[in-house]
């Protein structure tokens, strides 16, 4: 779903082909408010492996992953007090050096803004649907990418907490 935009009460979530801008993404939280004390923005780029990766092929299906990340979204906004945010995950062939994800969120004070921000990156690794495909730069495939345990174990942290 290209520029599907849906929200949560206070953090929007974007799934979208196009990259994004994270300080303006940053700025639009704070424009005409005098309440947030705090900004934190995380931007996940893809990486080149070593210099074998060409591209990384993201899939998802759209709808649950939409609607999945709303509950994430959500469950940051019980937890923390949370202002405002925004949550956007590419899809398609992103290129190393290029943006993947972004997580801002805006909160009074940087406690909350640091914990939801890093919450919310837990989960997105853990539970959004997504799927990436590696393209390898010899013009091969490289294959999906499995989950990885130490993103399982970050998110269950918060399980404890």
């Amino acid at each position: 779903m290209d520029d599907a935009g849906h929200s949560a009460q206070r953090i929007a979530v974007r799934i979208q082909r196009e990259d994004f801008d994270a300080a303006a993404e940053a700025a639009a939280l704070t424009r005409g408010r005098t309440d947030v004390g705090a900004i934190v923005t995380f931007t996940g780029l893809c990486r080149d492996e070593g210099g074998a990766l060409a591209a990384l092929e993201l899939e998802h299906y759209p709808g649950m992953a939409e609607e999945e990340i709303l509950r994430v979204a959500a469950e940051a906004e019980a937890r923390w007090s949370v202002l405002g945010g925004v949550a956007i995950h590419r899809f398609g062939k992103i290129a190393p050096g290029e943006n993947i994800v972004l997580v801002v969120i805006a909160s009074s004070h940087r406690a909350a803004a640091f914990e939801a921000a890093e919450f919310m990156m837990d989960y997105l690794k853990t539970r959004a649907p997504f799927w990436k495909k590696e393209h390898l730069i010899d013009g091969r495939e490289g294959g999906w990418v499995d989950a990885k345990d130490a993103d399982d174990e970050a998110a269950d942290r918060w399980r404890k907490a």
